[in-house]
């Protein structure tokens, strides 16, 4: 690894502007803003993918290698990336840094604490948590109505135990209510921190958050509690961006960590807009397929921040293919030409989805070693036939030098004439229902949309809180373009089931839950955490 001091000058940040955490992580300074905040803005190049199989399909991979690979073929690249949450790095996927020869470093580091700040996020949501039930023990002078707080507490772990809880058990010790746990990436306040422009609009959007309603049916939000402040002392340091490199020294900007299923999955506004400033392309990703992470990437962050990404990368591999065509994960590695052409299918419905934003599509068809040269030639022949570019990527085995095509094509691509014609899904005056449908008969290929009573509720109460203008985040399994986890490839004509809709207001969106969607994920029966070790030296293995 290099210095970071060294990979900031490389990229033009001077020393003054960094904010060291040791030799190799930094935090970067808002004084380095007011240097950078005239220059013209580089290109924005979305790295997404088709619905995934559980182990994921390699887009924090193919940014990786696709950053490094345009550095050496001498496009000055930086890279934004989200900040892994502990729940799933010890949960079912292990670290979320990359791997091979395209990871971001130091690793162990940035997947379990980091610079703190998903800690930051947990005490400064568990410290309103404790300030409602306070100022409801207090004598509850805001009439909050103890049945009616949506407001719950977060940890960074998945832990199904935590889902549904009663508080205030015990004399003394407050109003018995039922309430709850979310993994701390699902917590407004992350989503907060990701969308804010800086710290004067992370206070606004902080102050905005619905904690719940008054006994007359009225919003109680945090500024009401008057907890805005104290939070904001607990994300201080959190709201700046963190720098670190790859291990071929490119920049990497990591900052924020929203889930993509049940938030809105992409790294910080922020940090997007340094890595801007500093870089000529600037290589970034949102979580799970295209359906969820690219939506959302499309439609929340570049609409607020007033962002146009200026081409999408979309990640695909033979195994996701044939899982989408049907094959148990156990078996992908197997040979299937029948899945494999079946799952093709579900790479065409996210090219022509990714059409709909305006910008133009590039296919990553990231190499396993167990992947057959057939199987290779059936989907770059599928792309030539959609008349969409597409590259094989090797930068696991080979970091840069396997990222090259991958890189050329890129080029290529944002040469066109039609790159940077993004515009976003739905118009911002439709109503939540509207905006909704659009998305679900649009962007999911499903017939209809069918609202339970409590969600309703959730629309009358946002009818009569004249809360349309909102955007809505869409809370739904990854592997599907519909609710249903084992609906696969691409089905149409399906109903979309709405189980409740959410508050968001300081991230100015509405969640809209579906399917059996939970904000609290539990551990699989072999957590990535029994696979860990800590060697005499304090060297951590197994975190990959």
């Amino acid at each position: 690894m290099r210095l970071i001091t060294d990979v900031a000058s490389a990229a033009g940040i001077s020393e003054e502007h960094l904010e060291l955490y040791g030799k190799y992580k930094s935090k970067l300074a808002p004084t380095l803003w007011d240097e950078l905040r005239h220059k013209p803005d580089g290109k924005l190049v979305l790295v997404t993918a088709v619905n995934p199989t559980p182990a994921g399909e390699g887009k924090t991979l193919t940014t990786i290698g696709l950053s490094q690979a345009l550095n050496a073929a001498g496009v000055k690249t930086v890279a934004a990336l989200r900040e892994p949450s502990l729940g799933p790095c010890l949960g079912m996927k292990g670290g979320a840094t990359g791997g091979g020869k395209a990871q971001i470093v130091p690793a162990a580091e940035i997947n379990l604490h980091f610079t703190g700040d998903i800690h930051a996020v947990t005490s400064a949501h568990n410290l309103l948590s404790a300030m409602i039930d306070n100022h409801i023990f207090q004598g509850n002078v805001l009439g909050l109505d103890p049945q009616r707080i949506v407001w719950k507490r977060v940890m960074d772990m998945n832990d199904r135990s935590l889902r549904s809880i009663v508080t205030g058990l015990g004399d003394g010790n407050g109003t018995v209510r039922e309430s709850g746990f979310q993994i701390t990436t699902a917590s407004e306040i992350m989503a907060v921190l990701c969308l804010c422009d800086n710290l004067a609009d992370l206070k606004l959007r902080l102050g905005r958050m619905l904690v719940g309603y008054d006994q007359l049916g009225q919003p109680v939000t945090a500024k009401d509690l008057g907890a805005v402040e104290a939070m904001t002392a607990l994300l201080k340091e959190a709201v700046k961006p963190n720098l670190v490199q790859t291990l071929e020294g490119t920049p990497v900007i990591v900052h924020g960590g929203p889930f993509a299923n049940i938030a809105h999955g992409c790294s910080s506004v922020i940090g997007t807009r340094y890595a801007l400033k500093l870089g000529d392309v600037v290589v970034t990703e949102a979580g799970f397929g295209a359906d969820l992470g690219a939506e959302k990437f499309m439609d929340i962050k570049c609409r607020q921040a007033g962002l146009a990404p200026s081409a999408a990368v979309l990640v695909v591999t033979v195994k996701s293919l044939k899982y989408n065509g049907g094959v148990r994960k156990e078996e992908l590695y197997a040979g299937n030409r029948a899945a494999l052409l079946s799952g093709l299918s579900n790479m065409e419905r996210h090219i022509e989805n990714l059409g709909k934003f305006g910008v133009p599509v590039l296919v990553a068809l990231n190499h396993f070693e167990g992947d057959a040269p057939s199987e290779i030639e059936e989907v770059l022949n599928a792309c030539s036939r959609l008349g969409v570019p597409a590259a094989v990527s090797k930068v696991w085995a080979e970091g840069s030098a396997g990222g090259l095509e991958l890189a050329a094509e890129l080029k290529k691509l944002l040469d066109r004439e039609d790159a940077g014609r993004y515009a976003p899904l739905y118009e911002e005056n439709l109503d939540i229902p509207s905006k909704i449908n659009k998305i679900v008969t649009e962007i999911y290929r499903g017939a209809e949309v069918v609202f339970s009573p409590a969600a309703k509720r959730s629309l009358a109460i946002i009818e009569r809180l004249g809360l349309q203008q909102l955007q809505v985040c869409m809370a739904k399994t990854p592997y599907s373009f519909s609710d249903q986890p084992r609906l696969l490839g691409a089905p149409e004509g399906f109903t979309m089931g709405v189980r409740d809709i959410t508050l968001s207001l300081g991230a100015g969106f509405a969640v809209v839950i579906t399917g059996n969607i939970v904000t609290m994920p539990g551990l699989p029966a072999k957590p990535a955490a029994e696979g860990l070790s800590v060697d005499e030296d304090g060297v951590i293995h197994g975190l990959e």
